[in-house]
């Protein structure tokens, strides 16, 4: 079944020297943008991570040093990147978790932001896990009766995806064919920032996803312990999700009756 489409959507997969958001690097990106008239563009990009690839990495998606010592480096092109994504509602496997936000943590590392804001997220493996429980290459047999022959290649890995949540739309009638409720459906919580350490709970207020902390209010934590603002702006959290407990903070400064 083709995707119902207002807008274009942007299927993407990245390989990169490892799986931390803050510390890995891009060092390929594959993307297949569907415009709603079913017209699709293509491509692959390899990225010099500015850094060795590690071993366990290249043994995953192998792709070594010497394949990207002559591609440029991701500053040169994050604004060609944001272009594709522009206007775009996004797809991936796992993205929501990783690509997405690792895509991000890279373009703020260079001073371009994506400008998410409008977008609807797929999570194609989301659908999956809540429907089968597989991982892509079971979930590429399951649905198109085919192998992953490439598995972790991103250009394979994109159209196995794509291919993927068209079958699935074929599969599950209670699925609608529209990226509005595919989006919320794929959805596991409703993240402020993209890596999800900050969600809203059922009052649409900002709460903590993680540590000891977890499920308070942002603002509450703060304004009882504002040396866990300082702690997280030095820690190992994404620029995104810094710049979010940022802007609450500074929400927090400009509300105060003492100011």
């Amino acid at each position: 079944m083709e995707i119902k489409l207002t807008k274009p959507v942007v299927f993407f997969d990245l390989e990169t020297t490892g799986t931390s958001i803050t510390h890995d690097r891009i060092v390929e990106l594959s993307y297949i943008k569907v415009y709603p008239d079913g017209r699709e563009e293509s491509e692959t990009i390899r990225v010099n991570p500015g850094c060795p690839i590690p071993a366990e990495a290249t043994a995953v998606h192998h792709i070594t040093d010497a394949d990207v010592a002559d591609a440029p480096r991701f500053a040169e092109l994050a604004p060609r990147v944001a272009q594709i994504f522009a206007g775009a509602d996004i797809a991936g496997y796992n993205s929501n978790r990783f690509d997405v936000p690792l895509l991000m943590e890279e373009c703020l590392r260079v001073g371009v932001n994506l400008d998410f804001s409008a977008c609807r997220f797929i999570d194609v493996q989301t659908i999956f896990h809540k429907m089968e429980q597989r991982t892509l290459s079971a979930a590429y047999l399951f649905y198109c009766g085919k192998t992953l022959d490439e598995a972790h290649s991103a250009n394979a890995d994109t159209r196995a995806t794509y291919e993927v949540l068209k079958a699935q739309l074929d599969r599950y009638p209670s699925l609608q064919n529209n990226v509005e409720f595919l989006s919320k459906f794929s959805t596991q919580n409703r993240n402020v920032d993209l890596a999800g350490r900050i969600v809203y709970n059922d009052r649409n207020v900002e709460v903590f996803n993680f540590g000891k902390y977890k499920g308070m209010a942002v603002s509450e934590v703060f304004a009882r312990d504002p040396s866990y603002y300082s702690w997280m702006m030095q820690g190992d959290f994404p620029l995104d999700t810094k710049n979010i407990v940022t802007r609450i903070r500074m929400r927090m400064m400009n509300t105060s009756p003492h100011k």
